[in-house]
């Protein structure tokens, strides 16, 4: 069984920073590629920030990008997403999941933790 646990959320104010962090147990960690989404309320869920499981590439969605920063530590099977300059926009739960590579050769976002709510007052 994997089991994804996000913390760092908050209460911040507009401009400023939060680490978020997610803590992956099971299989083996650095076979996954990781990856940030967010749902602000009454919104769809939406993709934020990947990292492939070789540390190889990052990917970001626009609204994020020269903002945010998702990085990985295998040695402590460990996600992060560094969010800089934050505004109230980004108000929302943040959720960190895994995907996988199947035998077809697709891979998906399989993996979910439970949440970690981040407010950005302005």
């Amino acid at each position: 069984q994997v089991q994804l646990v996000e913390s760092g959320g908050g209460l911040v104010q507009a401009g400023g920073s939060l680490r978020l962090s997610c803590a992956v147990s099971g299989r083996t960690f650095s076979s996954y590629g990781m990856g940030w989404f967010r749902q602000a309320p009454g919104k769809e869920r939406e993709f934020v920030a990947g990292h492939s499981w070789n540390g190889g590439s990052t990917n970001y969605a626009d609204f994020v990008k020269g903002r945010f920063t998702i990085s990985r530590d295998n040695a402590k099977n460990t996600v992060y997403l560094q969010m800089n300059s934050l505004k109230p926009e980004d108000t929302a739960v943040y959720y960190c999941a895994a995907r996988v590579l199947f035998a077809s050769g697709n891979s998906y976002y399989t993996y979910w933790g439970q949440g970690t709510q981040v407010t950005v007052s302005s």
